[in-house]
């Protein structure tokens, strides 16, 4: 396979145009040995080699989606100017572009006044959310399912907030008996809602979780780093639509550009419904601000330096392609979960596999069949390493057995997990490569049956 090189002609196009915005400035020379630039760079192409093909639909395996073309020259692009999105002073157009990009996203929870900005990830935006959380619900516990992200128990950790998980249902949601059990007894101030899991792309029952807010009166963030694009598809069941339906009334929301949104790492956002939060970021700073009265990004910030190549990517993917339910994007989003459901389809009819549920977004989780769990587990792993060596990359997921008693009634279990297969079918052209990927695990499946 070629990488796609045409759009370098593109890029040094748009250097043009933008070098004319400095064109009376007095000429500074760049130094550098292009010999030994050379050498380096072509040292950095050889040791680039040994590398996962995550731009590749034969990558199925963990959460990775190629930045669009776009993305990827935009930030280029803007490298030659390096802005640095903590305030105006260090980035004036992209700290513009940022809060033009952001607006976009909040638009698509429905939400015109809000607080926001991006972050270096989910990470980030998740211990912003957690952190206004805890300074308004001082010294109360929040709760996130046993399958949210892990991010979740460490950063309550570093922020001394107190932690506890709530167990999950059969299809790896929050159990909503278990959450009001829990919240029965008191002195919760927040709950996290996972909206599309990234173990199995579960959807927290939204609605549900509302539902108890209103009985119990928490704080309800909305950890959508992975998910939270999928308010755009038309093809989710009734169920999972109906949760992203209320996606918007959550108090925050996190959702990461550099998952389903077509970005380079790292890219994250964050959104308070409340702008007023804001005033819990208040900080006197005697040189960061002085070039505008305009709000710096900085000032509603918990990281200080950001880089504003981040923004500029974003804000040109979303002007090619516009974030609107029937547009390409949205339907580059289908696309993903009709290839994570035929994939689905064959593996459940297939007797050399056990499936688990349908997916509910575009990640699929199943395993070889045996009797036994070790058996599965030792399996699993062999696919695995086989299949990458026919170049098909998938993923190990450790999956709780409790989980999976009823789906599995057959096998015996012998740990409190086992080792499955997970794929995150996220690249749009995996639609196309549905019958590829299949015939290579099939026949992998029963090489190694023999």
């Amino acid at each position: 396979m070629k990488l796609e090189k045409e759009s370098l002609g593109i890029l040094r196009e748009a250097l043009d145009r933008m070098e004319e915005g400095f064109a009376g400035l007095p000429d500074a020379e760049v130094h550098y040995d292009a010999d030994a630039l050379r050498g380096v760079l072509l040292e950095v192409a050889d040791r680039m080699k040994d590398n996962y093909p995550y731009f590749h639909p034969c990558y199925a395996g963990q959460m990775l989606k190629p930045p669009h073309p776009v993305a990827r020259l935009a930030y280029m692009l803007s490298m030659w100017v390096n802005p640095n999105n903590h305030a105006l002073d260090g980035g004036k157009a992209s700290s513009h572009m940022e809060k033009e990009a952001v607006a976009d996203i909040a638009r698509m929870f429905g939400w015109e006044s809000y607080l926001g900005h991006l972050s270096s990830g989910g990470t980030m935006a998740n211990l912003e959310a957690l952190w206004v959380s805890g300074k308004l619900n001082p010294g109360k516990k929040l709760l996130a399912s046993e399958q949210a992200h892990y991010t979740h128990s460490r950063i309550t950790e570093v922020l001394h907030i107190p932690f506890e998980s709530v167990p999950c249902d059969n299809r790896s949601r929050m159990d909503m008996g278990a959450l009001e059990d829990r919240l029965k007894k008191g002195d919760v101030g927040t709950v996290v809602a996972t909206i599309g899991s990234t173990g199995t792309g579960a959807v927290d029952p939204l609605s549900a979780i509302l539902d108890l807010r209103e009985k119990y009166g928490f704080r309800l963030h909305a950890d959508s780093a992975y998910g939270g694009y999928y308010v755009l598809a038309d093809n989710l069941t009734p169920e999972t639509a109906a949760s992203y339906k209320r996606l918007g009334e959550a108090d925050s929301i996190v959702i990461d550009p550099h998952k389903h949104g077509l970005q380079p790492y790292g890219c994250g956002c964050i959104l308070f419904r409340d702008p007023s939060v804001g005033t819990l970021y208040k900080h006197d700073s005697p040189y960061t601000y002085f070039s505008s009265s305009e709000l710096h990004l900085g000032e509603i910030s918990l990281e200080c330096s950001r880089a504003g190549a981040s923004a500029v990517a974003l804000w040109a993917t979303q002007r090619l392609l516009p974030m609107t339910r029937g547009g390409e994007f949205a339907r580059g989003l289908m696309k993903c979960r009709d290839a994570a459901l035929d994939l689905y389809r064959r593996l459940e009819a297939e007797p050399l596999f056990l499936t688990m549920f349908p997916p509910e977004l575009d990640i699929v989780i199943w395993a070889p069949k045996a009797t036994r769990s070790s058996e599965i587990s030792r399996l699993s792993q062999e696919l695995f390493d086989k299949a990458a060596t026919n170049d098909l990359h998938l993923a190990l997921f450790s999956y709780p057995s409790k989980l999976l008693k009823d789906a599995w009634p057959d096998v015996t279990f012998e740990a409190d997990t086992v080792a499955c297969l997970r794929s995150c079918l996220m690249k749009p052209d995996h639609a196309d490569w549905t019958d590829h990927i299949w015939e290579a695990l099939k026949g992998t499946m029963q090489a190694i049956s023999r």
